[in-house]
């Protein structure tokens, strides 16, 4: 009986922390259609679909936005010191979001396929893609996002396919990882290379290129980071921006690039003159990290950076952080709330009401909707409209930058906190 009463209690408690939630953000949901394309005909002249750039065609010009995954289940956690809470939100730019299915609850014990090669099992997410897993048996997680270079469409090539197949071989194979003498550790940058090189021999992917953001998450709570382009990463700690990544970029909206370039187009722009960029994982910026209980991960592509700014996130997971009293006021500051834990984990109550979103879907959530609903604000100058100003002055660019959009978010928890 006794057991029976705390699992009431337990629900009614997420019942509640569901309902302050969504009275917090409901409003970053209620997203407007996407303007037709006659109103957004300035932002397709002055940006089009990022393409595989000539590094002889570097010049500073306002070349464009591009577009570019999935896995699914709860939170992660182990018995070992640290564990952690994913999820990730995602929407293709000429989608309305949906928040109630364009969601993605991570499941350590969720087995993983090498590959989906039926699209239609893909996320809702474009050309962007994700995904999280297991490092082999141990309780570390790898994780990361990935944005397909839209500018292979011009070719004939379906951009989506090398990003989503690069996220799925990582998951793969972090999820099949067995250490040994030549690789007792896998790192960030190691498993981009494995994923690079499964999707390269991939006969079904002719062509195509994406940037990277991948992450290593250990049980000791450090944290490794290799990011090449301009997908990225935040952290924050107590209502703070801790730390970040930088772009890689080549020259204004020209980011590093992973890609698969056919023989015949290597050869065709070396008769012209020129190079065709071609950036690998030894070219990623790699970064280690020191994490804290209760510190929160934001990784993304820059459907979301080009939108947001890390002040427009860290509102965000504050808002709901503290409203969640995950964080919590005092008269000292802020300070982790003693139920955090409880909060990223399956409710503890019979299959039927596992649906209970988790805490760090709901982060995930509220960014994707902000994120969507700035990139379609014509009034409103997000991150991207403000490069564009600052290296273009005489383009009259406003708004947000409507592209795909992907996000995962890692709530980190300490054992015994």
């Amino acid at each position: 009986m006794e057991g029976a009463s705390r699992r009431l209690t337990g629900y009614a408690s997420r019942i509640a922390l569901q309902t302050r939630l969504a009275h917090l953000h409901l409003h970053h949901f209620l997203v407007p259609k996407l303007p037709s394309t006659s109103c957004r005909s300035l932002s397709w002249q002055i940006a089009p679909a990022r393409g595989p750039y000539l590094r002889s065609q570097l010049t500073p010009k306002a070349h464009p936005s591009h577009a570019r995954h999935f896995h699914k289940s709860p939170a992660a956690f182990s018995s070992k010191k640290f564990s952690y809470g994913i999820a990730a939100s995602y929407t293709a730019k000429d989608r309305r979001y949906n928040p109630a299915t364009n969601v993605f609850n991570f499941d350590p014990d969720a087995p993983i396929i090498e590959r989906r090669k039926d699209k239609r099992t893909r996320p809702e997410s474009g050309q962007d893609a994700f995904f999280v897993s297991r490092v082999g048996k141990s309780g570390d997680v790898a994780f990361g996002v990935a944005d397909g270079v839209g500018g292979w469409t011009d070719s004939g090539v379906d951009s989506a396919d090398f990003s989503h197949g690069f996220c799925d071989y990582m998951a793969y194979m972090a999820w099949t990882y067995l250490p040994d003498d030549k690789s007792p550790v896998l790192s960030a940058r190691s498993l981009m290379q494995k994923g690079y090189e499964a999707i390269a021999n991939d006969e079904t992917v002719k062509a195509g290129g994406s940037t990277a953001c991948v992450g290593i998450a250990k049980e000791d709570g450090s944290l490794e980071v290799a990011n090449l382009g301009d997908s990225g990463f935040l952290q924050l700690r107590l209502n703070a921006v801790h730390n970040h990544s930088e772009p890689q970029t080549h020259a204004f909206n020209t980011p590093y690039q992973l890609s698969i370039i056919p023989q015949k187009m290597k050869a065709k722009n070396a008769a012209f003159g020129g190079e065709l960029l071609h950036d690998l994982p030894k070219d990623a910026s790699v970064t280690k990290h020191s994490l804290r209980h209760g510190d929160v991960l934001v990784f993304a592509t820059d459907g979301v950076w080009d939108n947001l700014s890390s002040q427009d996130i860290l509102r965000v997971v504050s808002r709901l952080m503290v409203g969640a009293r995950a964080w919590e006021r005092t008269d000292e500051g802020i300070r982790v709330g003693e139920r955090l834990t409880f909060f990223t984990m399956p409710a503890p109550l019979p299959t039927e009401t596992q649906d209970i979103s988790s805490l760090q879907s709901f982060l995930a959530v509220g960014i994707a909707g902000e994120a969507k609903a700035a990139s379609i604000n014509t009034k409103v100058d997000g991150p991207f409209a403000k490069e564009v100003q600052r290296y273009y002055p005489e383009e009259d660019w406003r708004g947000g930058k409507v592209d795909d959009i992907c996000v995962v978010v890692v709530i980190v928890m300490e054992e015994g906190k």
